[in-house]
This record gives C-alpha cells, sequence and structure tokens, in this order.
C-alpha cells in the first residue's frame, strides 16, 4: 500500500494515521444539542462518536518532519475499551507505507500534549522502558503547554499522560518553544489557546502556498459553525475568538486545512456558499 500525497510547492505533505478512537459527543460538541450534532456525527449506543488520529508528515523540508502521533500503544485494555480504540492499522504501517520508518524521522512537532495527540512519543523499549518513540528525532514542544502538561489538575489530569512527554526531555530530545514561529524552515507554530491554554497549530508554507494543521480547533469538518466548540476545551471564549478570525482568514487567504481527527476528510479548502462555510475535500 503506497500513501496519498498532497503537494504544498516544493513539500509533500502525508496524512499517517494511528487508527481510530471514539469519545462522547456531548462532550465533542459542548453546547450544542444532541439532534443538531448527530446530523452530521452519528454516535454509537455509548453515545461516542468514531474519530481518527491522524498525524501528518511534511517532506521535502530536510529531514522528515511529524505533526502529532496518535495515542500509541502504552495504554491499557480498559482505556482501549473506554476509547474504542481501532489500531488494527497504526502509525508504524502508516509510515511504511510512505516509506518510511520510526529511525527516519527527524523532527516532531506537537500542538499539545493530550494522549491522543502525544501518547505515540514514546514507547516501551524490550525491556519495559519507556523511550523516545522516535530515536533521531527532535521534538518541538511549548513550554507553556509542558509546564501545565506535567502540573495537572482535576479539570484536565484526564487528558495528560506523564509518560508520554517527560521521558523526552529525561533524553534530552527536546526543544521547547518560548512564542509562535518558525520550528524549521517554512514550518511555524501560532497560539489558538482555548482547547489548553497553550494549543497551537502547525503552518507550513511552500512557495506561497499554506497549508494549516488545525489540531484540535477544528477537530473535524463538523466542527465548522462557530457555537460547535468541544466540552473538554478549558477557555471555550479564547476558542470562539481565534476560530471566528482564524475561518474568515482561511476563506480569504485559500489555507489548505489538514484535520486530524475527521475520521472521513484528511484535507480540504473552506468555502463559503450562501453564507455558510463547507469543505471542498482535497482528499
Amino acid at each position: 500500500m503506497t500513501a496519498a500525497r498532497l503537494g504544498l510547492g516544493r513539500l509533500e505533505l502525508v496524512p499517517v494515521l494511528d487508527g481510530y478512537f471514539a469519545l462522547d459527543g456531548g462532550a465533542m460538541f459542548g453546547v450544542v444539542p444532541k439532534p443538531l450534532w448527530e446530523k452530521v456525527a452519528p454516535a454509537d449506543a455509548r453515545n461516542r462518536i468514531r474519530m481518527a488520529m491522524r498525524a501528518w508528515l511534511v517532506l521535502g523540508a530536510g529531514r522528515p518532519i511529524l505533526i502529532d502521533a496518535g495515542a500509541g500503544d502504552k495504554l491499557d485494555a480498559k482505556a482501549a475499551d473506554i476509547y474504542g480504540f481501532d489500531r488494527e492499522r497504526h502509525l508504524d504501517h502508516a509510515l511504511a507505507a510512505a516509506g518510511l520508518g520510526a529511525a527516519d524521522i527527524g523532527l516532531v512537532v506537537a500542538s499539545h500534549l493530550h494522549f491522543d495527540h502525544a501518547g505515540g512519543f514514546t514507547a516501551r523499549d524490550r525491556d519495559g522502558r519507556i523511550v523516545p518513540r522516535f530515536p533521531n528525532a527532535r521534538y518541538s514542544i511549548r513550554r507553556g503547554e509542558y509546564e501545565d502538561a506535567t502540573h495537572p489538575h482535576e479539570r484536565n489530569r484526564a487528558s495528560y499522560f506523564s509518560d508520554n512527554y517527560v521521558p523526552l526531555v529525561e533524553a534530552g530530545v527536546v526543544d521547547f518553544v518560548e512564542a509562535d514561529g518558525e520550528v524549521a524552515p517554512g514550518i511555524r507554530v501560532r497560539r489558538t489557546g482555548g482547547h489548553t491554554m497553550h494549543h497551537h497549530l502547525v503552518e507550513i508554507e511552500s512557495e506561497g502556498r499554506t497549508a494549516i494543521f488545525a489540531a484540535d480547533l477544528l477537530p473535524t469538518t463538523a466542527h465548522l459553525p462557530l457555537p460547535y466548540i468541544m466540552g473538554y476545551d478549558l477557555y471555550p471564549m479564547d476558542t470562539l475568538a481565534f476560530k471566528r478570525a482564524f475561518l474568515r482568514e482561511a476563506v480569504e487567504r485559500e489555507h489548505l486545512i489538514l484535520f486530524e481527527h475527521d475520521p472521513a476528510t484528511a484535507a480540504g479548502h473552506l468555502r463559503e456558499v450562501d453564507g455558510r462555510l463547507r469543505v471542498e475535500p482535497a482528499m
């Protein structure tokens, strides 16, 4: 199986799936009533909706760059049941389809450190020790996000697991991001806040074209309407403010949006039709 690719100037963007999982639909759509959200995201018998864990590769900017890495395989059977993990095909399979292995990755960029984005940053070795999953990579993590992840509270501790990121710091492979800006040539991060205080999206630019890895600002194509904001967001009004401006920017500048959690649409452009936004799929 060969991986699908999107061209962006001189770069190639490759979706690499770490499988699927399921989260409570009510939590995924916040204050929006179920009769509205279930039209675009049908729920299972446990009220969960199916979502992808889709990391993205950036090729052509030096050594391969990976943005996020899914949940990985460290969670136990109880968590696997709660979250309905379907990882029959996972990140190793997806990397292999792109002609790569874990040792080929040169940089891993974290949007934030929740388990479904950062769980794949580390793995257990043959002796059961938790080590960096990508042995030749540097990891780019926003310092404020790391501080919050290592000092969780009652509202966020269910999403943060220290085994996903503390071993990276102990191994000396983390480059902390202090503010918005480039983390590699043509790759920059921009803080959105909202979902977590230091959540950021990743902008990829090449030859006048821009792709945006939106992470949990727009987890799925169903989250385009402004009120459709996750109950998981710690600062929902910050999400709303950034989202309102971002959607306008994405339409006007014709950004390519890379979706992390949408189970069907990996990427697309936003179009305004009769006053409403829709996604024109690119993949």
